[in-house]
């Protein structure tokens, strides 16, 4: 016959040392005990009878509950004779062994089905998150975190279900509400190096998103995204300002139509000729290699702007001796308001110029976001570009171009502009590109050496001229079209690729057919991918000699890849005097004096032909133009340092390729 259990106040039940468990959870315990304190306790203890004391136990099973409640009766939740239902065994040999089967063949919960019935309670009953945690002892956080995995993607629940991911990769995906997200980035991960990475996880999801007080949502604000479809990750525990809005486009979008509107305010406010807006809080130098600064007269700060400075100053140094001793959550909060003090400091330490009227009509400015989320012009002012032609119809011809002017040193040779400047520079690294490009050992050399040397310094490596990332650098400007011997020598190498493996499904699978190649088409890879990273630095720019090191090394003919056109030089030249100096250059003053009545178009279109061999000229006359290139095309191999030994000696290629031919 089945035994029964029976009601027994807890003041007769005492924890039996055949208990097998001895170490507990203070943390578990108190969710165990604000559980009974809500429901009672529905499972019975399990216990022996307690020799010569009639109506006492000793709970071998279950004493995790029977502490909960004499902790609930000595608080004065329970009354003193509460009642708990127990088990009586018959033999008191059964229990150790009971003790051990209550404890050991319990199954902890799967975190997929403790998500889902957490939301059953709460669809269900029509409970509250609060009313769930209280009724478990749990805290309202672990709740709602737990809610929120039950709203994961459906792939990634199932693989928590399944126990294909832990659930610390399931928190990582719930970092963003997003379900298409989340299925795209597990997807994307699930069989790459990065599946089991917390961080990677974080960092696709949380990509094209922004907190609340990024400056991009400072200037929309939080009212207009919403209104215009705008979503925010709910959290209980985030507030405005580090909640996230999780779409991105459509801020993106809401941030350039607000900059695009204070733009023209401020052109027709200022009278400046053009402002350009940039949906960042700084300018970089790419947006402004090509312009001149307009130089204004910097106003003198006033006393009140000196005396905020100086309390700026103390406020910082107060806030950066207070960073260290800070929590976590208090730190970010410091952290945004130091960046905002050093803003306004920077903002009136460094005023924007005064202009004259007639510069401001000339004057283009940039218009950024500043980190309180206002719409401000960028304090540096530039020269207007004149007649500039849109984008897509850039050309050499009809360029309007800035000139640089010559120190006293350079009197007598061409001036170039800096269009000009930057385009030879392009040019120049076109041929050194296809000689790296048609020698895969010395690339191969080339490559590891950038690669190693920049990974033990912490300066700034642009004296290397490289990335070395095998992204194509953005050097060439808008419009740029060589149509040099050397841009379809590169066109030649780029189409003789294997590229078969490309198209051969996921990335093992890429990988693989990749690692098939031969060992000629995957060395004829990397010294492409090499080769395409090489940056075009202009004269006197930072890596130029290391550039002219590198072209000496392949003892490059300039001359047989390179001829000066029409096009590409002499009509960019400023003024008829420069192009007939180089006339003079290679054939004397009666040479240049055949030519001087000429048009400047014209004379540009006789010097191409005279330093294309295509004009009958003496012999030696003919040969020295055929020969001829500025310097700035030139690779001029540096003078050694007395200390800096032997110069390494590149080993010849075996094979002669096209390019020595060409040569």
């Amino acid at each position: 016959m089945t035994q029964l259990p029976i009601l027994v106040p807890a003041a007769n039940l005492t924890k039996s040392p055949s208990n097998v468990r001895k170490v507990s959870d203070a943390v578990a315990d108190a969710q165990l005990e604000a559980n009974i304190a809500v429901k009672g306790v529905r499972k019975n203890l399990i216990g022996v009878p307690v020799p010569r004391k009639k109506g006492h136990y000793r709970i071998i099973a279950g004493g995790r509950r029977l502490d909960a409640v004499h902790r609930l009766i000595e608080k004065g939740a329970f009354d003193p004779g509460y009642q708990i239902a127990v088990l009586v065994l018959g033999d008191v040999n059964d229990a150790i062994e009971t003790s051990l089967e209550e404890n050991i063949l319990s199954l902890a919960m799967n975190p997929a089905d403790e998500c889902r019935a957490f939301q059953d309670i709460i669809e269900i009953e029509g409970k509250t998150p609060e009313d769930v945690a209280k009724r478990f002892g749990l805290s309202e956080r672990f709740v709602r975190s737990r809610l929120r995995l039950a709203d994961l993607a459906e792939p990634i629940f199932d693989a928590l279900r399944n126990g294909e991911i832990t659930l610390n990769l399931a928190v990582a995906y719930a970092s963003n509400s997003d379900r298409i997200k989340q299925a795209a980035v597990f997807e994307l991960l699930k069989d790459g190096p990065h599946r089991t990475h917390v961080n990677e996880i974080k960092r696709q999801l949380a990509e094209n998103t922004y907190v609340g007080n990024d400056p991009k949502a400072l200037l929309v604000g939080r009212a207009a995204y919403i209104e215009a479809g705008g979503r925010i990750d709910p959290d209980l525990f985030t507030d405005s300002t580090t909640e996230r809005w999780i779409d991105g486009d459509l801020l993106n979008r809401l941030a350039a139509e607000k900059l695009a509107g204070a733009a023209e305010a401020m052109r027709e406010r200022d009278g400046f000729a053009e402002i350009r807006i940039l949906p960042t809080t700084h300018v970089t130098y790419n947006d402004t290699w090509d312009l001149r600064p307009l130089k204004g007269e910097t106003p003198p700060l006033t006393t009140e702007q000196e005396s905020r400075l100086a309390e700026i100053k103390s406020e910082l140094e107060a806030a950066n001796e207070a960073f260290e001793e800070v929590g976590d959550e208090a730190s970010v909060a410091l952290a945004n308001r130091i960046e905002l003090l050093e803003a306004e400091y920077r903002s009136i330490e460094k005023p924007a110029p005064i202009l004259s009227d007639e510069q401001k009509t000339g004057a283009m400015a940039y218009l950024v976001i500043g980190h309180d989320g206002q719409p401000r012009l960028h304090e540096q002012l530039y020269v207007a570009p004149v007649d500039e032609l849109p984008a897509a119809r850039l050309s050499f011809e009809g360029l309007a171009e800035e000139v640089i002017e010559p120190d006293e040193s350079l009197r007598g040779k061409p001036v170039y502009s800096q269009r000009m400047a930057q385009d030879l520079a392009e040019m120049k690294s076109e041929l050194l590109r296809i000689h790296i490009a048609s020698d895969p050992r010395f690339a191969l050399d080339l490559g590891t050496f950038w690669m190693v040397d920049k990974a033990f310094r912490i300066d700034d490596a642009a004296d290397l001229a490289t990335d070395l990332s095998a992204k194509q650098p953005g050097s060439a400007p808008a419009g740029f079209h060589s149509g040099t011997l050397a841009a379809e020598e590169w066109a030649r190498i780029d189409q003789a690729l294997d590229r078969s493996w490309t198209g051969a499904g996921n990335a093992i699978q890429r990988y693989d057919a990749f690692c098939a190649l031969g060992d000629e088409d995957r060395a004829a890879w990397l010294a492409w991918a090499i080769a395409r990273t090489l940056h075009a630095v202009a004269a006197g720019g930072s890596g130029e000699a290391f550039i002219n090191h590198l072209g000496a090394s392949f003892d490059i003919d300039e001359a047989a890849w390179w001829r000066p056109t029409a096009n590409n030089y002499f009509d960019r030249l400023n003024g008829k005097a420069a192009i007939l100096a180089h006339i003079e250059e290679v054939g004397g003053k009666e040479l240049a004096a055949r030519y001087g009545a000429s048009k400047k178009h014209d004379l540009s279109t006789s010097a191409e032909k005279i330093f294309a061999g295509d004009v009958p000229l003496e012999t030696e006359v003919r040969e020295t133009a055929m020969r001829w290139v500025p310097d700035a095309m030139r690779f001029r191999r540096p003078m050694p340092e007395a200390d800096s030994g032997a110069a390494h000696d590149r080993d010849a290629p075996d094979d002669e390729g096209p390019l020595s031919q060409a040569a």
